[in-house]
């Protein structure tokens, strides 16, 4: 029997008539048995695939056969402007066979959020950080509302699975389903990820259903790329500009920097042009995605924050300023384009440099070939454990440890920290006044009231840092957005002129205590900054791809005279060194010897300061390459500490590993860090940055040597 067939009679008529869907897609077919089977499932499916109600209908069907006394089915997406997105697709799903839903998080007004709590919704839509804000509030019935909680979708999974995000989100469906009589139903959504089975064996958590991975074969599609290589950003957006006019495109950026510098310069070329990144106001997001939605010929220069599955309405083109980090992102990226008959799906990359060109043909390349990353499943998170226990505390006023840590102990981002570790971790908040112990109870210390008990403890909502910001706003009072604290401290009245929402800006006046900004027109300005941590870390599977194209001699249709000419230089140059087939390639000039890897910047990062722990040097790491600096550094003494790295039990040797992790800055990677055992945070920070078991994989060879 089909799974339409096992829908209850009113959502198949709802599907057909409402609808006018004659069949469901294959997707929507296996997902539906496996879920009406009462399995947890990780579904898989391009964008605007159907995976959405794949889940969504087997949910209704559920809720309709027998009705839940509270919310029975929780969706949660990373992002609001997705909740937002979703709203009235879920709402208009529900409504057609009378169930209601309701979508709680920030923007939400108290008056709407009473009505729920008076009167759930079958159905909450929601985030992450708003289901954390439920459970602490002393005003949410949390044991009324999700007593008869049965369901849960997490859409876009691999957005947050091996993220602190992720660590906090399944700590929250542990600790709502201890308020359930039900072993809660997963279902997590994806377009695109590399290992679903470890990612289905992750959002299991303390479920003890059976699991399916739902990927059905996909039809090969034809699809448009072009690589091109400018000199200036003047020329990327003035190509851009007209290739984009008539038409309605996404720019995509991989800073919030450059994208107000690649807007800005694109105005008044021939497109109306919009800018959407995390510190550009709600409003100025929201008139870019109604125009997308009401007009034919407009550009948004975005971030990541139009990556996942926003429908920003029919899409011409999408455009890549460099390349993005990720296969996946890339995939997610293209998938944008190609929804309407007739339409092929495309991406043209605008690069600044040969590097960018690399890794522009390096990721399409293994698109081709089907590959994408694997999410790394993690089982020590240190910083989130802390936020937890934090939030507990708060939740339930005093709690002892054991019960906080049989809740904790089903999350598997937490496995691998043993009982003893937990317990030392305890004894130093304890200390530090991070909390407060009272006969076998834990309660919030003042430290940790004082750092995160401002408005609430807003602070304590969301596991991710949120740095001061000023926010902008124009003499007849717009909502322009928000700058970095120490880009803002830097401005000065009457005389300073920045980039925000893709327009110049001068500054008027500075308000620091309200920490506000406020401003008028400006015929020019300065590329805004926002703080940042970590470097661009490119996988090594993406560098020993970037490797294998310029020792091959493939001719790639989609470069541009200038990207070909740029390749041909690499060839050139390094071509006949790195075709001796040894892992690292070597290169030595009078000063330093440079080392050709193509391993990935965590890779690389952890050689560099091994090579400077064994020979004293000075080493410089990226994604490709190191070079090495320093008295006595030749190809003989670089191999000396090369062959030290290979001697048996060298990358496994605790000294070794305490030794290289003490030498990485330490790095703001959370808001909780500070709170860290100081042995807990340095393996935190050098989990981020570092990679031993690589590292010890590519030392394994001898070197292919040139001088020059």
């Amino acid at each position: 029997m089909s799974a339409f067939a096992r829908f209850p009679p009113r959502l198949q008529e709802a599907i057909v008539s409402r609808l006018g869907w004659t069949s469901l897609r294959p997707v929507q077919e296996l997902a539906g048995e496996a879920i009406l089977d009462g399995k947890n499932a990780v579904v898989l499916a391009p964008t605007a695939g159907g995976k959405t109600e794949a889940a969504v209908f087997p949910f209704l069907a559920g809720l309709i056969e027998k009705q839940p006394d509270g919310v029975g089915a929780i969706y949660i997406a990373p992002i609001k402007a997705l909740l937002n997105n979703q709203e009235q697709r879920l709402g208009t799903y529900a409504d057609m066979v009378g169930l209601r839903r309701f979508v709680w998080h920030g923007d939400v007004g108290d008056a709407a959020k009473k009505r729920f709590k008076q009167e759930p919704t079958e159905i909450l839509m929601t985030t992450p950080e708003s289901l954390e804000v439920m459970l602490i509030s002393p005003r949410c019935p949390t044991q009324r509302l999700f007593g008869d909680l049965r369901m849960v979708i997490i859409d876009e999974i691999h957005a947050m699975a091996g993220t602190d995000r992720g660590a906090h989100l399944m700590s929250v469906i542990e600790r709502l389903a201890s308020f359930s009589r039900h072993d809660i139903q997963r279902v997590g959504l994806s377009a695109t990820v590399g290992n679903p089975a470890e990612i289905l064996g992750w959002m299991q958590g303390g479920s003890i259903r059976h699991g399916e991975v739902i990927d059905p074969p996909r039809a090969a599609a034809p699809r448009q790329i072009q690589v091109c290589l400018h000199e200036t950003i003047v020329e990327i957006a003035q190509d851009a500009a007209a290739r984009a006019s008539g038409k309605k495109s996404l720019f995509f950026c991989q800073s919030r920097a450059l994208s107000e510098t690649v807007a800005e310069r694109m105005r008044g070329r021939g497109a109306a042009v919009f800018v959407h990144h995390s510190s550009v106001s709600r409003e100025e997001r929201h008139e870019a995605e109604a125009r997308f939605h009401h007009g034919t010929d407009a550009a948004i220069v975005c971030t990541s924050t139009l990556e996942l599955g926003i429908d920003v309405g029919d899409l011409d083109l999408v455009f890549q300023a460099n390349a993005p980090s990720t296969v996946s992102s890339f995939m997610q990226r293209m998938g944008r384009t190609g929804r309407r008959a007739g339409q092929v799906a495309n991406t043209t990359f605008f690069c600044e440099s040969p590097e960018d060109v690399l890794q522009a043909v390096a990721i399409v390349e293994l698109a081709r070939k089907g590959w994408v990353e694997s999410v790394p499943v993690q089982d020590r998170c240190w910083p989130v454990l802390v936020h937890q226990i934090l939030a507990q505390t708060l939740q339930f006023g005093a709690i002892s440890a054991e019960r906080c840590f049989d809740l904790l102990a089903r999350v598997p981002d937490f496995r691998g920290i043993t009982p003893a570790e937990r317990t030392r971790l305890v004894e130093h908040l304890t200390r530090e006044e991070y909390l407060f112990e009272s006969g076998g109870l834990l309660s919030m210390g003042t430290k940790a009231e004082r750092i995160f008990g401002r408005k609430n403890f807003a602070e304590l909502y969301a596991v991710f840092s949120s740095p001061a910001m000023y926010g902008v706003k124009t003499e007849t009072g717009r909502d322009l957005g928000s700058l970095d604290q120490d880009f803002a401290d830097r401005l000065v009245e009457e005389m300073s002129s920045f980039l925000l929402a893709g327009r110049a800006w001068t500054v008027v006046r500075i308000d620091h205590k309200e920490r506000a900004v406020v401003v008028r027109e400006a015929p020019r300005g300065q590329k805004p900054s926002w703080g940042g941590y970590l470097p661009q870390l490119l996988s090594f599977e993406i560098c020993q791809e970037v490797r294998q194209i310029i020792v091959d001699t493939t001719d790639y249709p989609y470069l541009d005279a200038a990207a070909r000419a740029s390749l041909e230089t690499w060839r050139a140059d390094l071509g006949d060194l790195l075709r001796r087939s040894l892992p690292i390639a070597a290169q030595q000039d009078d000063r330093a010897v440079r080392l050709w890897t193509f391993a990935g910047g965590r890779i690389n990062h952890t050689l560099k300061y091994a090579l400077e722990l064994i020979g004293g040097w000075k080493a410089v790491a990226d994604n490709f390459a190191l070079r090495i600096e320093g008295d006595g550094v030749s190809h003989a003494t670089v191999e000396e500490a090369l062959s030290k790295m290979r001697a048996a039990g060298f990358w496994e040797s605790g000294e070794t590993r305490t030794a290289i992790r003490a030498r990485v800055p330490p790095f703001r990677l959370s808001k909780f860090q500070r709170a860290l055992p100081p042995e807990a945070e340095t393996e935190f920070v050098a989990r981020s940055f570092l990679d031993f078991e690589g590292a010890e994989k590519v030392t394994a060879g001898g070197l292919s040597r040139s001088s020059r």
